[in-house]
């Protein structure tokens, strides 16, 4: 999958994650007073999908010149030369200026768009200071230059994550390297219903590839009826819909997905918070086609 993306130039994943009215699984939390909020989460993530971590440049028992060159770092002389070279393991976080200015500018034009004022850039530059320090500079240049009605928020990936469930909300475009975007955006998806509805888009300059987040779910694979739920598969499809600028057929789709979980009369095994196994229909969990066919009803 990375090679594919990487051949292409899909280098702007975009997963968006929003709150659908009457899904059981939504994010509740405490309130004053011991009232119980479920507060509207409508955040998408800008994730860098060809670079960063999964870029792929690593070794076991590095090579002379790679060996050589690592020595040429006090930190690395200092902390891991006593380690004999067969034992070590390097993998790289490689950022360029040119793919990390894309994926901000692509954060920046959704924002503007949808009239948010904030892109938080989600990286850790206090301690990853060249790779994550290049993006979140980059974004506060832009914001300066290009977008001074747009505030950049700098947020520690982790401090994220403790932030996460205690105002979702405010956060509704984030921008990452390709590892903690990838963590952001499952974490997020989990405050909305989990991976049974976390779609995404693939975008590069000429080619443009949409998915559910979860992949192909091979566990799955066997079982008849089919026991995955689609809204995920569908909400992917309506990404590619605005993409292509059919933006009435996708907002018919999404509002057929919206009335059907809203009724709360047809759910997966998932939104019934059950094990993902056959016995799930006997408990009244509808199964894949079923659901789609919910859907597909909503639009007649």
């Amino acid at each position: 999958i990375v090679s594919m993306r990487q051949k292409f130039d899909l280098d702007i994943c975009m997963r968006p994650c929003k709150t659908f009215k009457g899904n059981p699984l939504n994010f509740i939390r405490r309130g004053p007073g011991g009232t119980i909020e479920e507060p509207f989460v409508d955040t998408m993530i800008f994730r860098q999908n060809t670079e960063g971590l999964y870029g792929g440049v690593e070794w076991t028992n590095p090579p002379d010149q790679v060996y050589d060159a690592l020595m040429t770092h006090a930190k690395f002389r200092d902390n891991f030369a006593w380690c004999p070279r067969p034992e070590l393991a390097v993998s790289t976080r490689i950022f360029t200026r040119k793919y990390t200015t894309r994926i901000v500018k692509a954060a920046f034009e959704y924002a503007k768009s949808k009239g948010f004022k904030t892109v938080t850039v989600c990286e850790k530059p206090n301690v990853i200071r060249e790779t994550s320090g290049m993006m979140l500079k980059i974004a506060q240049e832009m914001s300066k230059n290009e977008y001074p009605d747009i505030r950049v928020v700098d947020t520690n990936i982790d401090a994220q994550m403790m932030w996460l469930t205690k105002n979702p909300e405010h956060h509704n475009v984030i921008v990452a390297g390709n590892m903690f975007g990838d963590i952001v955006s499952d974490a997020f998806a989990g405050l909305v219903g989990g991976l049974g509805f976390a779609c995404s888009a693939n975008i590069g300059p000429d080619v443009a590839v949409f998915e559910p987040t979860h992949g192909s779910a091979p566990k799955y694979a066997d079982f008849n009826p089919s026991i995955v739920n689609p809204i995920a598969m569908i909400l992917s499809a309506c990404m590619m819909l605005d993409h292509i600028g059919e933006n009435v057929i996708s907002a018919r789709i999404h509002k057929a997905v919206s009335e059907v979980i809203a009724e709360g009369q047809v759910k997966t095994y998932d939104m019934l918070k059950l094990a993902g196994n056959p016995d799930a229909f006997s408990k009244g969990a509808a199964n894949t086609i079923e659901m789609a066919d919910a859907v597909i009803a909503k639009l007649k």
